[in-house]
């Protein structure tokens, strides 16, 4: 006689599944904002556009963290990479004059752990607590044959509002403004395929050994926080032209797409001393400077075109959240190229 089967059989565990969902309920809650309309567990979630904006503009992004969350998983370690996936989609619509509305999450697990599941959202509540934004909904799933525990993936949606003639771009770069750069806190959440290759495999390194040159673990500097710039940059955006997210591709990669096609970005890369955690990974690795700078950030997170006389500004603004800013470059005619000096 054939067994009967169920859902649990098959792998998928509802009893689970409605414990972590208790356990996310506070969590989300704990980011409700004043346009946050309807209560948790509906269909879809709701919320209220800005009073008193002229012409307001939804901007819009997802965005995941990469092999980053391999590092999390190996150390044990869920309570950040939800925080660096806010911050990493917050910056992503900021370059464009945008402030965070809302954000929704989505976990998929090959097995559900209520308790992963639970600190994975813990840092994405974390993270919208910091930038004002509300956590309206989200998703998770349990895929066995698809994931294989205790891997899972994460993934994350924003939404953001700003004024039609107060939107940055290329359209407001000009030819003598400055290029002003904030650093970043780390690997942010990119280059994470490269860094393990040399650190785990090349080296033989673990998530609790020492990352070489510091006091700190592999995790520690590899979980840290990617860095959020949206209080440093709200007092002053007024000022700013355009801003470039330096996330994959560095530096080259994303400081081009902002740039008009008759204009150069010439960035003086000795204006600011490499972090020794990338130089570890660059002689270890044996990997050239090219490659270094197209594939992570190299302490730069954030990079501001202003006109000169704003630069003092955005700087003091930088400093204020604690960020050492500095320029780092010019515009100037050309073909919209970004030259490393």
């Amino acid at each position: 006689m054939t067994s009967s089967l169920d859902y649990r059989a098959a792998g998928v565990d509802l009893a689970v599944a409605e414990d972590a969902k208790h356990r996310l309920q506070a969590l989300v809650e704990s980011t409700r904002t004043a346009g946050v309309l309807g209560a948790f567990g509906g269909f879809g979630g709701m919320f209220r556009m800005p009073s008193g904006m002229r012409s307001p503009v939804l901007v819009s992004s997802a965005d995941g963290v990469g092999t980053k969350i391999k590092v999390a998983i190996e150390a044990g370690r869920h309570d950040t990479i939800g925080h660096d996936l806010v911050n990493h989609c917050v910056n992503d619509i900021l370059v464009q004059g945008a402030k965070p509305l809302f954000f929704l999450d989505y976990v998929a697990f090959g097995k559900l752990d209520a308790a992963v599941a639970e600190a994975v959202v813990a840092g994405v509540a974390a993270g919208c607590r910091e930038n004002g934004c509300a956590l309206v909904g989200g998703e998770t799933a349990e895929m066995p044959g698809l994931y294989t525990a205790p891997d899972y993936d994460l993934a994350g949606f924003i939404v953001g509002c700003v004024e039609e003639d107060a939107t940055l771009g290329a359209a407001r770069v000009q030819d003598g403004d400055v290029v002003v750069a904030l650093p970043s806190s780390g690997f942010h959440t990119n280059g994470y395929s490269l860094v393990r290759s040399v650190l785990f495999d090349r080296l033989g390194l673990g998530p609790a050994d020492r990352y070489p040159g510091t006091n700190e673990s592999v995790a520690d500097v590899l979980l840290r926080v990617h860095r959020s710039y949206l209080r440093a940059l709200t007092p002053v955006l007024g000022r700013v032209h355009a801003m470039a997210h330096i996330t994959g591709g560095g530096i080259p990669g994303n400081l081009d797409r902002v740039l008009p096609d008759g204009m150069d970005a010439v960035v003086d890369a000795r204006s600011w001393q490499v972090p020794d955690v990338f130089e570890t990974i660059a002689r270890a690795g044996a990997i050239d400077r090219q490659e270094m700078f197209r594939t992570f950030n190299m302490g730069v997170g954030m990079m501001v075109v202003a006109g000169a006389s704003d630069a003092d500004a955005i700087i003091a603004a930088a400093a204020g959240e604690g960020m050492d800013a500095w320029i780092a470059g010019e515009i100037r005619a050309g073909s919209g190229r970004v030259v490393l000096s």
